[in-house]
């Protein structure tokens, strides 16, 4: 299939007797905003670190960009930004500082000029010399975007990216992402917050379990699960009736 920038196949990770991921297969395509929903320890998170090559697939294969995040991850982290649940920061450090030492670890020439149009762009220039130990968490999230933004990425990952946030930090989060897909970045979204979802993706997938139960756009999910209206709370809720009612 074309312009496919993430493909998994048959994705599984096993701790011991525990399978964490159980044969999951994932196709994104470029430009897409999709999302990854289920509940804590459905394997969402341990997809995500399959994919960027932070831990080794037990079987099955991944390609990101065409790369082999194990063989090939040099390749993979230049073009791929993640952004996890909990932003890691030194808060003794400047946004700017933080961000030219990062800048100098990825070894990027002359990154002023990013760092400045990544700053601004997240609407962070005019704290650029605060210390980070002052920012609310809405304000270093979008200081980790802007790191994600120094390498110029075609995918981005965001790990439970608006967990914590007040409704209108969230607002503009949501926001953020919309601009990196009118950008043309592909962005793969892990969430709890079903609302959000539906707002942003295109196409989600629903954990379960370590598997894939569910996936496709929101109107696909509603016919699959049998509800009247395409949203999510309800093809949530529908879905795990079912699967305690024995019939899923």
């Amino acid at each position: 299939m074309e312009n496919l920038v993430i493909e998994a196949q048959n994705l599984t990770k096993r701790y011991g007797d525990f399978v964490a991921v159980d044969g999951v297969n994932l196709a994104l395509h470029a430009g897409e905003v999709f999302g990854l929903l289920g509940p804590n320890g459905s394997g969402k998170t341990t997809t995500i670190l399959m994919l960027l090559g932070l831990t080794e697939p037990t079987s099955g294969t991944v390609r990101v960009l065409g790369y082999d995040p194990q063989r090939q991850p040099l390749q993979v982290k230049s073009r791929v930004g993640y952004l996890p649940d909990q932003v890691g920061f030194d808060d003794e450090l400047t946004a700017y500082e933080n961000l030219a030492y990062i800048a100098r670890l990825n070894g990027l020439r002359h990154p002023a000029g990013r760092i400045e149009e990544a700053l601004t762009r997240m609407g962070l220039k005019e704290v650029a010399d605060k210390r980070v130990k002052t920012f609310s968490r809405g304000m270093k999230q979008r200081l980790g975007v802007a790191e994600i933004l120094l390498k110029r990425p075609q995918v981005v990952i965001l790990d439970e990216p608006t967990l914590g946030l007040d409704p209108e930090a969230a607002r503009e989060f949501l926001q953020i992402i919309r601009d990196l897909k009118h950008d043309g970045i592909t962005v793969l979204l892990s969430s709890h917050l079903l609302h959000q979802v539906q707002q942003i993706c295109d196409r989600v997938a629903l954990f379960h379990r370590g598997r894939i139960a569910l996936e496709g756009r929101v109107e696909e999910l509603a016919q699959q699960v049998g509800v009247s209206e395409p949203n999510l709370d309800e093809i949530y809720k529908r879905y795990f009736e079912t699967v305690s009612a024995g019939k899923g």
